[in-house]
């Protein structure tokens, strides 16, 4: 199955009817044979039984696994990385459901990492300037901050450590040890970048621009905010007590970065 599949396409949803469909067809509708997984966490829209009616459309390409109440961003994606890995896909993306993300980046992001050799690549708001449509100036300099923040506490050099957007190889989910990410939120995606940039594996920046959702709510919150902010420090000071390891036996090599 996943062997004649570009990737797997995992696009967590709460409460996300309004745009559920319309992301499933604009992902299939692109020269690549991606597959999609709909990590449903118990919408009370009735989002999952939506896709449940797309299933027979298609077979094969795309999946939905529904969870029980709401558990979070990041426990949804490590759901999806696991589901993943058992399926032997080779890329999996991470991409919202609310067109926020352009479905055609994808193809940049496959660019990235299948065919230049990177082990992740991120969807950019800030690599090449400030790419932010619809969003109030409070929050883009929230956000722009919050990763010069990351970038300070920890010495990453990513532009945008909070991005939601991305393209891993299968080797760094293999070599990471996801039992023990910690957070869930923004600060999940601050950490999962951090541990693949700590073990060694080459990152691209790919610059894209990021448009607010026109349809349905935000999931934002402060206390996503605040995970973020506090869970930095906690996670740099951990890495210095356990530094991180990897998972599948391999060398550990050094961090590499190219932002472009």
């Amino acid at each position: 199955m996943s062997t004649m599949a570009a990737g797997l396409v995992l696009i967590p949803t709460y409460n996300e009817r309004e745009n559920v469909e319309l992301i499933i067809r604009a992902v299939f509708s692109l020269p690549k044979n991606f597959h999609v997984l709909i990590i449903d966490d118990g919408s009370p829209d009735g989002t999952g039984a939506l896709v449940r009616e797309l299933l027979p459309e298609f077979a094969g390409r795309l999946f939905l696994e529904e969870r029980a109440g709401k558990q979070g961003l990041g426990t949804a994606y490590i759901f999806g990385f696991r589901w993943a890995l058992a399926r032997g896909y080779d890329f999996v993306f991470e991409m919202d459901a609310d067109f926020s993300h352009n479905p055609q980046d994808l193809l940049r992001l496959y660019e990235a990492c299948a065919v230049q050799g990177y082990d992740l690549a991120i969807g950019s708001r800030y690599s090449d300037g400030v790419n932010v449509v619809n969003w109030p100036m409070s929050r883009v300099l929230m956000s722009y901050f919050a990763s010069k923040y990351v970038r300070l506490i920890t010495g990453m050099p990513i532009h945008d450590a909070t991005a939601g957007f991305k393209c891993y190889s299968a080797r760094v989910l293999r070599a990471i040890d996801l039992s023990r990410i910690h957070f869930v939120g923004y600060a999940f995606q601050i950490e999962m970048k951090w541990l693949t940039y700590r073990l060694g594996f080459r990152i691209k920046e790919v610059p894209i621009i990021f448009t607010d959702r026109t349809r349905g709510q935000s999931k934002m919150s402060k206390g996503i905010f605040r995970e973020a902010l506090f869970g930095v420090v906690q996670m740099k000071l951990s890495s210095w007590v356990h530094p991180p390891r990897r998972t599948d036996g391999a060398p550990q090599g050094q961090p590499s970065m190219q932002v472009g």
